[in-house]
């Protein structure tokens, strides 16, 4: 195991003992393909994933069994909600799926535990990145409670298209609705709008984005 990769990773490494540092290179590389389902609320509590390449995707379906996505971890970005169980006083059934073909170093539970208790700066750590986590999950209810889904769908195709490098976005639109929380013939609905008032172009399977300044005024009330 290339140790000063995983060292890399993990901000607060300097900060604890060489015991400590033990523990956590029991930490494995893991490769998981586009699509598969990491891991399902408590009952899969694997550990902590932190993101090498690729990017994971943190859902939960509501009681009307529609998926809605709350946070996407990108490179360097650590996931805690693989391994909630940590956590004595929070009852999770949030999804992490790979969004793309993604690789992790993987932290069994028992080992970050250890550390955790052992560590006031690793316990500092993990609570204030949960925090900042479920901060960014309330500000996504605020949106989906609060604001208009065009301004959202705006939003979601610019940051989409800025995080992909590109003006074509490849996704159905039975994704998008998932990434919004809505419906897909709503989502369709406004799509449409959109392309007739030259925003977008739908295509099979794509949507390519043709007026990012329009998008942009309609994306206003939801861009962070």
């Amino acid at each position: 195991m290339n140790r000063t990769t995983v060292e890399s990773y993990l901000p607060f490494w300097n900060k604890i003992t060489e015991t400590e540092k033990e523990i956590l290179h029991t930490a494995e590389k893991r490769s998981y393909p586009k699509g598969s389902v990491i891991s399902y609320g408590e009952e899969n509590c694997i550990g902590l994933l932190v993101v090498i390449s690729g990017r994971l995707r943190v859902s939960t379906v509501a009681e009307e069994g529609r998926e809605i996505s709350l946070l996407r971890l990108l490179e360097r970005d650590i996931c805690l909600f693989s391994a909630t169980c940590i956590f004595r006083s929070i009852q999770s059934d949030l999804i992490v799926t790979a969004e793309e073909d993604t690789q992790v170093w993987h932290i069994p539970v028992s080992a970050y535990k250890k550390v955790m208790e052992q560590s006031a700066v690793v316990a500092n750590y993990t609570t204030e990145l949960m925090a900042s986590y479920f901060s960014d999950m309330v500000w996504l209810m605020d949106q989906v409670i609060n604001k208009k889904l065009d301004s959202r769908l705006a939003a979601f195709l610019l940051e989409e298209s800025e995080l992909e490098g590109q003006e074509q976005i490849e996704m159905t639109q039975e994704q998008i609705a998932h990434y919004l929380g809505s419906a897909r013939e709503v989502v369709s609905r406004m799509l449409k709008y959109f392309q007739q008032e030259g925003m977008v172009r739908s295509e099979r399977g794509c949507i390519r984005l043709l007026d990012q300044e329009r998008l942009r005024e309609t994306a206003r009330e939801s861009l962070r």
